[in-house]
């Protein structure tokens, strides 16, 4: 697990924009860090003709030795890959390619996917790797960059391509360095999408020049004609594989490290499924933790402390802070780029003290998209008699939310209205807030891909919700949350849930086993025997954070002057007035606002730091 980026340039680069890009890197990658300098040629530049480089912040998790820091090349230099993730079960690969005459200097995945590249080339490569993964490969003997990002979207990528000049990177902050200070201008539309669905849906990011690439997507970039492609590597397909078989393997070969390992434990199902398989397969001698919210009822530590005790694990409680402004400059800055999953911040507590303890914890994301555990799917579902039908009603400009969400659910596609199940601000706030401006779309959700989708083997209209999961929110918001969270202090987060093979066996299983209400059944006989009775039964309280107290408490300051500030930073895209009247609503008695506002003071203070950082830079 690490940080990523570089660049490949027909001019040269100056050396302080490499070691700009690189130090946005560093807190994801606190053990070891390293750049690999070229000419256009290929050959070691001095620090006045890079124009090729690849960059590197090592989290160092399996062969801890400095032979396998990277960028790593092959022996005569013509190969290099700078990558970021953990990939599992190449072991007989590995033995197969010795046998083949490749040479292995480390035991590290990384060099493994050297090997494997030189011997299979990039598609069967990208076929056979099990895990998570963000890669570059510098391919000098055939002139060619490919850059891929594993089929669920577990680790980020971003690049942007200018003038036939390539760069990429881990974070948004690690590419900007790169752009010269006129394409370093935020898109409008991406502060819109961050309005709607409080993130920046792939491939947009909140600046204009800067995209982020797709899960399951690579790009080839053609050193000589530079030319950028992309196209999708991987369409799940049901698997006739025994799926409970298949979870214990992604769980057992998902403990395999070089550090100590534990499992973040919630009271839920999914969490509590991965360290009931640990505990049966015997892997007990680590410690679970747990958020703990104290006299909140959303507090799950009680329940997740008596479940580990029953499958005779430890657990830690990590207390979440009353009081987050002290670090809440932080960790919008580890958010990289407008984010406002309210959950990020006990996420990023959380994960501050247990990377104290380990530095790999198993997680449990994941299940909800496989098994259609979301009320709002069910929710959806039952509006599905209209089809196609859609009224052109208006969306007029609304404080309220609830005002004006049946006209624009009903302006839009079925599908496509999906996504105001999971909103941040509706169309009518959205509006409100941008001084009645029309709204260039009501969703920035990206359809289901009908050939990436899962098969519509389901209830009518549930497979179809599934996949736009897939493509919007697993990969951009749930992933990235986990991703930007553990990453910030050096800890490495991995989903068993997750594994391909595991969801492509699950494709296989019969819908009525896969879709049950209550959700989940299915994992109900693989659970610890000495798990109560009624752990199904319990209701899903998610992780939710006490909003008012921190709105109320030591955010409160940041509120004054917020319309002023946004305006100035979205070059008047939000309206002054409405936004402080919005923010004195809330004050005024609102409550249900609460969410929204934390998302504006987010947007605050998100683009002010990177408005500030794209002013530093050269």
């Amino acid at each position: 697990m690490c940080g990523i980026a570089g660049f490949f340039s027909q001019t040269p680069v100056a050396a302080s924009t490499a070691d700009a890009m690189l130090a946005e890197l560093a807190r994801r990658g606190p053990d070891a860090s390293n750049q690999l300098r070229l000419d256009r040629e290929g050959r070691p530049a001095g620090e006045d003709a890079i124009h090729n480089a690849l960059l590197h912040a090592r989290l160092s998790i399996i062969d801890l030795r400095a032979c396998a820091n990277q960028p790593m090349g092959n022996a005569d230099g013509s190969v290099w890959i700078c990558y970021n993730g953990e990939v599992y079960d190449w072991e007989a690969d590995k033995q197969a390619l010795e046998a083949g005459g490749a040479v292995f200097n480390t035991h590290s995945d990384t060099e493994f996917i050297l090997r494997a590249y030189e011997a299979w080339g990039i598609d069967t490569l990208l076929q056979r790797l099990r895990g998570m993964f963000a890669f570059a490969i510098l391919d000098l003997n055939s002139q060619k960059v490919h850059l891929a990002r594993d089929r669920m979207g577990e680790k980020p990528l971003v690049y942007a391509l200018q003038d036939g000049n390539l760069a990429f990177g881990s974070l948004v902050r690690a590419v900007l360095p790169f752009l010269p200070a006129s394409q370093r201008d935020f898109l409008p539309e991406a502060l819109d999408a961050y309005l709607a669905h409080r993130y920046i849906p792939s491939p947009q990011t909140v600046f204009r020049h800067i995209q982020r690439l797709e899960n399951g997507h690579c790009l080839e970039f053609d050193l000589a004609t530079r030319r950028l492609s992309k196209r999708r590597y991987w369409q799940p397909a049901p698997l006739q594989q025994d799926w409970q078989a298949e979870l214990d393997r992604a769980i057992a070969m998902r403990t395999v490290a070089d550090r100590p390992l534990g499992v973040l434990l919630s009271g839920g199902i999914d969490s509590t499924l991965v360290a009931s398989r640990l505990a049966e397969q015997g892997y007990t001698g680590f410690t679970t933790f747990t958020a703990a919210f104290p006299g909140s009822p959303m507090d799950e530590a009680g329940d997740a402390a008596d479940s580990a005790r029953r499958m005779g694990l430890g657990n830690q409680p990590v207390t979440m802070p009353a009081d987050l402004s002290v670090d809440f400059e932080r960790i919008v800055a580890d958010l990289d780029q407008p984010f406002a999953d309210p959950s990020s911040f006990p996420t990023w507590y959380l994960a501050r003290q247990v990377s104290q303890a380990v530095k790999v914890v198993l997680v449990g994301d994941g299940g909800d998209e496989l098994l259609g555990g979301y009320k709002r799917i069910g929710k959806h579902l039952r509006t599905r008699w209209r089809k196609g039908l859609r009224l052109p009603l208006g969306i007029r400009p609304s404080l309220d939310g609830k005002q004006g969400k049946l006209a624009a659910e009903l302006a839009m596609r079925w599908e496509e209205a999906y996504a105001l199940r999971f909103s941040g601000l509706t169309p009518g706030q959205r509006r409100y807030l941008q001084g009645d401006k029309p709204l260039a779309r009501l969703s920035y959700w990206r359809d289901a891909d009908p050939n990436g989708a899962a098969p519509h083997d389901g209830p009518a209209g549930l497979q179809t919700l599934l996949a736009i999961d897939f493509a919007n929110y697993l990969p951009d918001y749930i992933l990235t949350k986990s991703d930007l969270c553990t990453m910030a202090h050096g800890l490495e987060g991995r989903a068993p849930l997750l594994d391909h093979q595991l969801y492509q066996a699950l494709l296989a299983a019969p819908p009525a086993l896969r879709y049950t209400r209550p959700a989940k059944q299915i994992f109900r006989p693989l659970m610890h025997k000495a798990l109560p009775a009624d752990f199904f039964e319990r209701k899903k309280r998610g992780f939710n954070p006490p909003l008012n107290g921190w709105l109320q408490g030591g955010l409160a300051p940041r509120i004054a002057g917020l319309g002023a500030r946004l305006s100035g930073l979205s070059d008047g895209l939000l309206d002054a007035a409405a936004v402080d009247r919005f923010a004195e609503a809330y004050q005024q008695g609102a409550k249900q606002l609460a969410e929204q506002l934390l998302q504006l003071l987010i947007l605050d203070e998100s683009l002010s730091q990177l408005d500030r950082l794209r002013r530093q830079l050269p």
